[in-house]
């Protein structure tokens, strides 16, 4: 057997009292005749109270990708690790809780069946995880009216870092130091572009709007008579929203619902023109995979959705229909919404309230399976639209087994979003980034959820190697403006 026990800080002079506790896990693991010579048992520390875990789970490895062409053997390299189990303990929530019974259930559940899936397995972002989240955004104000609280007050502190005036004030000068050098050799172009993707509640626009405008009436150069900034976000609701916010600034906003993987798709006649493009927690709230090397072997992380089937029973009862029926039932209100499915349903829901109390309940109680699935080579394994998996080799084969965000979403978004800069134009993005691969081996990274939505950290080595191969200089430093907490600004513009 495999121990990996995840060196959290919480856990600083405690590792005895833990590997005590593990092993009743141990006991329950060969009381159900599991081969411990092919177990690893993956103790970590899981940061988010509100997650898709349980406390103890378990994932099987496979010997073998599930759909191999022509039934051909795989070829496994010497010196790898035959691993058939994962065991996954959840160390924060171990204190009290009955180990030994909680893996023998699991294992039970496991062979009989026990769970209710809400989806075939896959990609973890393919997931209807993801379904949930572009819910949320698309009926927030529904969400946003039954629990009686903004999304926002679901953050650290309840504000985004964005609307610190001292940030907004040093991005706004650096802007004006590049424009003031363009206009002196008659290269400043007379419409000035800035991108925000995701606005929110368009509080960090008011703040960059009202700043850019003080600052260009001491500097002036007239520079708020030329700007144009573009709104941005999935939501049209967010949008309203930020209009409103910005209202004294209306002619030099444009607005544009748009998906944020691809920004080129709706911005596309912007492309080589933005002289900022400006990310705040957007990327931790886009689709991913995860991909592992374990025992010398490179995995892709499949999940599936799932209610315990206890819980299907109970949300099922009101309803009239069947724990068996249930995913059906989901699946029609992530396609519809809970306005339409009230209309569509009105014998199991008696208004929107109702499909809305459903769906807070069902996110409430989702969990996700998981299991590790051999990748044929990375060569083959798709990132993006134009990164292939090569680019994870040089953190994958880092050192010691390694589990990792592939951030697919946010890849997709970053490298679409680096062809509308201009040439002395920058990309500046606030959210949760690994700095260091070696992180990912230390402390739980996601999926947590916020609200109605998945929030992941992003990896940042990956998004650095990427940008510096297309030619750009890709920076990472801790959020200037607080104190304490977990954001990390990430920098990119044109090498020189």
């Amino acid at each position: 057997m495999l121990v990996d026990l995840r060196p959290h800080s919480r856990l600083n002079g405690k590792p005895l009292e833990f590997l005590t506790s593990l092993a009743a896990v141990v006991e329950a693991l060969e009381e159900g005749a599991e081969d411990l010579g092919k177990v690893r048992l993956v103790c970590d520390w899981v940061q988010y109270k509100s997650n898709f875990r349980e406390v103890v789970d378990v994932r099987r490895i496979l010997s073998r990708p599930g759909r191999q062409p022509g039934g051909d053997p795989v070829v496994v390299p010497l010196g790898t690790r035959d691993d058939a189990l994962e065991v996954a303990v959840d160390l924060r929530r171990t204190a009290g809780a009955p180990l030994r019974e909680l893996t023998g259930a699991v294992l039970r559940d496991r062979a009989e069946g026990a769970r209710v899936p809400l989806e075939d397995w896959g990609p973890g972002s393919r997931g209807c995880i993801w379904d949930f989240n572009a819910r949320y955004w698309k009926d927030l104000d529904l969400w946003e009216k039954s629990t009686g609280r903004g999304y926002e007050q679901a953050l650290p502190g309840g504000v985004s870092d964005a609307r610190n005036r001292d940030a907004a004030r040093d991005l706004i000068s650096g802007l004006f130091e590049v424009w003031d050098g363009l206009a002196a050799a008659g290269a400043l172009p007379e419409e000035l572009y800035v991108v925000e993707l995701g606005v929110g509640n368009g509080g960090q626009a008011k703040v960059f709007l009202d700043e850019f405008r003080a600052l260009d009436l001491t500097h002036g150069r007239d520079y708020y008579r030329r700007l144009h900034y573009m709104m941005c976000d999935y939501s049209q609701h967010v949008l309203d929203l930020a209009r409103e916010a910005v209202a004294e600034h209306l002619p030099h906003i444009s607005s544009f619902a748009l998906d944020a993987v691809s920004p080129c798709t709706s911005l596309g006649f912007l492309k080589y023109k933005v002289f900022l493009v400006y990310i705040s927690n957007v990327y931790d709230n886009l689709p991913t995979d995860e991909v592992a090397q374990l025992g010398g072997r490179t995995y892709r992380v499949e999940t599936r959705a799932y209610l315990d089937a206890a819980t299907a029973a109970v949300l099922a009862g009101p309803l009239g229909t069947t724990a068996a029926e249930l995913p059906a039932l989901v699946g029609r209100l992530l396609r519809l919404g809970p306005a339409l499915l009230a209309e569509a349903a009105p014998d199991r829901f008696a208004d929107v309230d109702a499909a809305v109390v459903f769906w807070r309940e069902v996110w409430d109680a989702l969990k996700l399976e998981e299991r590790y699935v051999p990748l044929a080579g990375l060569d083959l394994y798709r990132l993006a639209p134009s990164v292939s998996g090569e680019a994870l080799r040089p953190l994958l084969e880092s050192g010691a087994d390694i589990r990792m965000h592939v951030n697919n979403g946010a890849l997709a978004s970053f490298v679409d979003s680096l062809r509308l800069l201009h040439p002395y134009g920058r990309l500046v993005c606030h959210d949760l980034f690994v700095t260091d691969v070696h992180a990912y081996r230390s402390d739980f990274r996601g999926p947590g959820k916020y609200e109605g939505s998945v929030v992941n950290w992003l990896n940042g080595p990956l998004l650095a190697h990427v940008g510096r191969r297309d030619g750009f200089d890709v920076h990472c430093a801790p959020f200037a403006h607080r104190g304490a907490g977990n954001i990390v600004t990430m920098t990119a513009q044109v090498r020189d």
